[in-house]
């Protein structure tokens, strides 16, 4: 089973991340869920939503407190919640920033995981971009499917138009391909480096 937590603010579509995430999965014949956790309904409010994904039906329905992956939305949580409590030394991290992981406090990160399973994107701003909101959700799950290879492009730009019709799934297809093409070029330059 994989296990994704996501981390952000009300309004910057956590819940619907995850609701994309787990319809992609499904779509590929794989069993998925997702769900939220949240204190405060008001917008601003730290919110995290949760999917899984696996082969087989999965039975668990509690929070996600092993996580397989870490999608952090809102960069302003990471020294105010332990995001990264019960993270695997398998797992992956993807933060959206256009920092890198010492401008944020977070080099010691690189001791405790994989490097290459931990990523930097500037979501808000490709969604920005697309979109003309700043609303990272879509670009973060590009993300995501290139950084994991958990979920296919293709399962995500369909997953992505079930849920936004017409032009806005179009522009959120986007963000979501400039940000997969982002974190597969941010590979092949750390892949050169270390050849």
């Amino acid at each position: 089973m994989f296990q994704v937590r996501i981390h952000g603010r009300g309004g910057q579509g956590v819940v619907t991340a995850a609701e994309i995430l787990s319809v992609a999965a499904f779509s590929e014949g794989r069993h998925a869920q997702a769900f939220p956790s949240f204190g405060s309904e008001r917008m601003g409010a730290p919110v995290v939503s949760f999917c899984r994904m696996d082969d087989r039906p999965i039975r668990t329905r509690e929070p996600v407190m092993e996580a397989d992956a870490i999608i952090v939305q809102d960069v302003t949580l990471i020294h105010q919640v332990d995001l990264f409590a019960g993270l695997s030394p398998e797992g992956y991290v993807l933060v959206n920033t256009s920092r890198s992981f010492d401008e944020l406090g977070l080099g010691d990160l690189f001791g405790q995981f994989h490097r290459d399973h931990l990523v930097t994107c500037p979501a808000s701003e490709l969604a920005l971009e697309q979109l003309g909101r700043p609303l990272p959700n879509a670009a973060l799950l590009g993300a995501f499917a290139a950084l994991t290879r958990e979920i296919t492009l293709d399962a995500l730009d369909t997953a992505v138009r079930d849920r936004f019709a017409g032009a806005l799934g179009e522009r959120n297809v986007a963000a979501a391909t400039a940000a997969y093409r982002f974190v597969k070029l941010a590979e092949e330059q750390v892949r050169a480096a270390t050849d």
